[in-house]
């Protein structure tokens, strides 16, 4: 026959259970917190070739000297003149004197109108330029081309470009949409450059992630016309350029202004 636990015996089995049931409540109120903000996680701090490593601020001289290099929003397209193009109109705005490369149609993978993919020009490039900052902007072109051996041919032409220029800053200046809402394939290609731009440790502009363009101006910056064919107008360049020189100033660090010394009123 079963014996009967004595109320000694039951009144430790109700202290454990008190116990089990309050910690139970413990842990679900530490995992189901709705008043408190979701936490980041933490960064990883990966090793070997995937390291990212935080950019430094840009250091530019006065009137620095900045290659640009990209595709036919480099060229200028649409604008009324592609000297109106926003490569060229942000060496008013920003003080720089700017070395244009774009090449229409052109794109990591992809080969362009004017000339070939990104990684046969960056290989041309002439080192005699010696720029202190290279601005490598797009590529939409690249969105039907697919993810394969995407980030091996960005790789490899991004090498070239810091073998070529050692002493330069380089910046990625990601794709701008040139149509609403943003393309699939485009999104993918904003996010690979931006992961192999960080594990350079290079900055990464995004006018994705910062909304350049938006339903509420999309029709101020992209000609939509026959002409334009969803490239930026002439006023859509000069308003990219402003944004650029923006994002690259917010980035830059101040310039080192030596003080003034006091003139000694005895002459010494």
């Amino acid at each position: 026959m079963r014996a009967r636990p004595t109320p000694s015996r039951r009144r430790t089995s109700w202290a454990v259970a008190a116990v089990a049931v309050a910690a139970i409540a413990v842990v679900a109120a530490v995992a189901w917190r709705p008043w408190a903000s979701p936490v980041e996680p933490a960064a990883p701090v990966a090793a070997g070739d995937d390291a990212v490593t935080a950019p430094a601020s840009l250091v530019l001289p006065q009137n620095p000297t900045v290659l640009i290099f990209g595709d036919s929003w480099t060229y200028g397209s649409a604008a009324s003149d592609p000297a109106l193009g926003y490569a060229y109109v942000i060496a008013e705005e920003a003080g720089w004197t700017t070395v244009v490369d774009g090449v229409r149609g052109s794109g990591y993978l992809k080969p362009g109108i004017d000339g070939p993919s990104f990684g046969d020009r960056i290989a041309a490039l002439d080192p005699a330029v010696a720029p202190d900052l290279v601005i490598v902007q797009g590529s939409i072109n690249d969105r039907k081309q697919g993810a394969s051996g995407y980030a091996e041919a960005v790789d490899a032409a991004w090498d070239d470009l810091a073998r070529i220029y050692p002493g330069a800053q380089i910046v990625v200046l990601g794709p701008a949409p040139q149509v609403l809402p943003v393309e699939a394939e485009t999104a993918r290609i904003d996010r690979d450059l931006r992961e192999r731009a960080g594990v350079r440790g290079w900055w990464y502009i995004s006018p994705i992630a910062d909304d350049w363009i938006t339903p509420g101006n999309y029709l101020d910056v992209i000609d939509t016309s026959e002409i334009g064919r969803d490239h930026p107008s002439t006023g859509g360049h000069r308003y990219l350029a402003q944004r650029l020189a923006d994002a690259v100033s917010a980035i830059t660090a101040p310039p080192v202004v030596a003080a003034d010394v006091a003139a000694d009123p005895l002459g010494r």
